[in-house]
């Protein structure tokens, strides 16, 4: 347990429990995934309305928790029928009342006996604008919101009335703005205005974290004006420049994270590994059939250029889907290993983790066979495969072959991290899909090293420059969009299998045309069991193993099928995945356990089932399973979601341009920039509520250029505001949130 005490009063009231606050109803909040004070008042207002202003009610979405400003156009009154004279009890009765914001409607509705619903209609008043709290829901095909908690307004914008919800509204009319929060069922936006308050109150008296300098350079306000701004502005202005300092804030954390990875690198040593002449690497490209693209060779020259150095690399190698990030990373390895290190490979799944080792195999032939064995060159090297799931035998032969250097490329999963790992001379260690790892978990392998290794993480999923300097912002960045000739194009459709079945019939009759061509068929489900209630249905919540089944037995029945999953044991899932590499099996009915590193040059076509469950950039990466070779590739895009969803835009855009670059800038507009830096790995936890990493690029650049000016006047850190900042970027990134006191 980390024990280290935030050394700002700032940063410990920031993040200190929500409960200390909030006592009795810090649980509800947890919902809007608010755990600390700074969480609670980094949740800003969705929308602020002055005293004459209507919330445009356009913009309201169904199933949103929402709170209106509007005017009562209309109030009627259904009273209830049935019920005898001598019947002690009333019949219900509908009140409808209609509120207008002068241009769009939306319905209020409230049920109840006679006298309740008149009790509601004398609250009312026509004409009178009024905030109304609930959840938009529809009724015949119409926003409406019904028993919505609501206070009325007089002219000047201040609440009518004494009930105690109308009390505890009236702070939020205390000014010339009125702020509406996110809310929840149980949560009303009045709710959280007076929790905010309560946590205003307790920065009274904090001094700023940030010297005075800083703010001057960004031109930001203080910390408690920035709160209070946003929170209880008097007007506009006070909102824009709260804004801009929290956002600045969130870019400064990390940026000056960041900055301080790279002054300790920077003072690193490691241990040079140039390239050497007549050994490994160049046998192995005498070895190749092709020539390298531009890009890989450009790319290998920043590597191997870096790997010469005794400053140990930290490059980040992201690239396009089949542009060929594993054979430049190989001939980092080899560079090493003829320097007569070792390097490893780490990838995040043990099917991953088995094709990476197949596909360097496949790639040295007699190189990757050891120097001892019968007919091997002498400078040859093993590569040896390391995961949780071997025998204790592979696993006891696989350690001793690292332990002796006789293995000079181990490729393995989180198995690596194991204590009993070691290795003669760890020069290079090559991280897959990074975000899938914690700085924890690479630094337990790069710390058991002789000298400090050198760090290469791939990627596929192309990164926007603001991303990079965000995610990777310790890292140099190099870039293969490239793809190597030969590769064959891809035709990416989008099926709408909700009003067009036809259309799912002809493409099981498609999958059997490409089967019949002696090629292969990736079949991609969101889930591997279908909700009890989806089971059995036929186009809509199948997970493969529903899935697989229906197809087996009915369109592709007779063809030879496999199925593949997460909860499959290891060797089940090798022998099923080496099937389909060894050409066993026409059709593969799988999860997203494909998604990455999956490389099977016959396969020419992807079904990808429910598509719209599916983000952007997982498509993306899906459909980069074929198209790998001269074959030209099919991908479908199943789907029953409604035209005019957003989720059947997602579609439509992936099926326009094979561009990774292009629909990662989409993907990361459309999705939380949480979700994109991995923070739902971690509880749900993000350092960037308010940032938008596209949209505020100038504010991450400025936050740069702060950052990298704080090294240089406080290169050991010692400023206890830069020492919070870098202290709670890192417990976050690695999901390690502790309370501390």
């Amino acid at each position: 347990m980390v024990t280290q005490r935030w050394q700002t009063r700032a940063f410990a009231e920031l993040n200190a429990p929500l409960g200390d606050v909030v006592a009795g109803q810090a649980k509800l909040f947890e919902a809007l995934r608010i755990h600390t004070v700074g969480d609670l008042l980094r949740h800003l207002p969705r929308h602020y309305l002055s005293g004459t202003e209507l919330t445009d009610l356009a913009t309201l979405e169904e199933g949103e928790h929402v709170a209106v400003m509007a005017r009562v156009e209309r109030i009627d009154l259904h009273e209830g029928r049935g019920g005898s004279r001598g019947n002690s009890r009333q019949p219900n009765s509908r009140l409808e009342v209609t509120l207008t914001d002068g241009h769009g409607r939306i319905k209020a509705s409230f049920f109840g006996r006679d006298h309740t619903v008149r009790w509601w209609q004398r609250g009312l008043s026509q004409g009178v604008r009024g905030i109304f709290v609930g959840k938009i829901g529809s009724f015949n095909g119409h926003p409406q919101m019904t028993h919505p908690a609501f206070v009325m307004l007089d002219a000047a914008g201040r609440v009518v009335g004494n009930s105690e919800e109308k009390e505890k509204i009236a702070e939020l009319s205390r000014s010339g703005l009125v702020g509406l929060y996110p809310a929840t069922a149980k949560l009303k936006t009045w709710t959280i205005a007076e929790s905010v308050r309560l946590a205003l109150g307790v920065l009274d008296g904090v001094e700023d974290p940030w010297p005075a300098w800083v703010r001057e350079q960004a031109g930001v306000v203080g910390l408690t004006e920035a709160y209070t701004g946003v929170h209880r502005p008097e007007g506009r202005s006070d909102v824009e420049r709260g804004n801009r300092r929290l956002q600045f804030d969130e870019a400064f954390s990390t940026q000056l994270t960041m900055a301080y990875r790279r002054a300790e690198n920077a003072r690193q040593s490691a241990g040079p590994r140039a390239r050497r002449p007549g050994g490994l690497l160049d046998a192995f490209d005498a070895r190749l059939p092709f020539t390298l693209t531009r890009g890989q060779q450009e790319t290998s020259e920043e590597i191997l250029a870096d790997l010469a150095r005794s400053q140990p690399m930290q490059r980040l190698l992201q690239g396009e889907v089949g542009s060929g990030k594993t054979l430049v990373a190989l001939r980092a390895m080899l560079a090493v290993v003829d320097a007569g290190g070792q390097a490893v490979l780490l990838a995040p799944t043990e099917v991953l983790a088995q094709q990476h080792h197949q596909t360097i195999l496949g790639l040295m032939g007699e190189l990757g066979m050891g120097g001892g064995v019968l007919g091997a060159p002498e400078y040859a090297t093993d590569v040896v495969c390391l995961t949780g799931s071997m025998s204790a035998g592979a696993k006891k032969a696989a350690l001793l072959k690292v332990a002796s250097g006789e293995a000079g490329i181990v490729v393995g999963t989180h198995a690596l991290l194991a204590d009993h790992v070691q290795f003669v001379d760890l020069g290079l260690v090559v991280v897959d899909e990074q975000h899938r790892f914690g700085v924890e978990q690479r630094a337990a392998l790069t710390d058991r090293a002789v000298a400090k290794p050198h760090v290469l993480v791939l990627t596929a999923t192309p990164i926007p420059r603001s991303v990079a300097m965000t995610v990777f912002g310790d890292l140099e960045v190099s870039t293969l969009a490239e793809l190597p000739r030969g590769r064959a194009e891809v035709t990416t459709t989008v099926v709408d299998a909700g009003r067009k079945p036809a259309w799912v019939e002809r493409a099981w009759e498609r999958v059997r045309e490409e089967v019949a061509q002696g090629r292969q068929v990736f079949v991609v489900a969101p889930r591997i069991g279908a909700p009890r209630q989806a089971q059995g249905t036929e186009s809509e919540g199948l997970g493969v193993l529903q899935l697989a089944e229906q197809l087996g037995s009915g369109p592709l029945s007779g063809v030879r099928l496999g199925v593949l999953h997460g909860q499959l044991a290891a060797d089940a899932k090798e022998e099923v995945m080496g099937a389909f590499a060894r050409g066993e099996l026409d059709v593969l009915v799988a999860t997203t356990i494909v998604e990455v590193g999956v490389d099977v040059p016959n396969a020419s076509m992807m079904v990808i089932w429910d598509a719209d469950r599916f983000g952007i950039s997982q498509l993306h990466q899906l459909r980069g399973r074929i198209g790998r070779s001269s074959l030209p590739g099919v991908c479908l895009l199943v789907s029953s979601a409604e035209p005019e969803a957003a989720s059947w835009q997602r579609l439509a855009a992936v099926a326009s341009t094979r561009d990774g670059f292009v629909l990662a800038e989409l993907d990361l507009a459309q999705r939380r920039e949480g979700d994109v830096l991995g923070a739902s790995q971690s509880g749900g936890r993000s350092t960037l509520r308010l940032l938008r990493v596209l949209e505020h690029a100038d504010i991450i650049d400025a936050a740069r250029a702060v950052a990298e000016d704080a090294v240089r006047r406080d290169p050991d850190c010692g400023t206890p505001g830069f020492a919070d900042a870098v202290l709670q970027t890192n417990l976050v990134a690695d999901g390690d949130w502790i309370d501390r006191s």
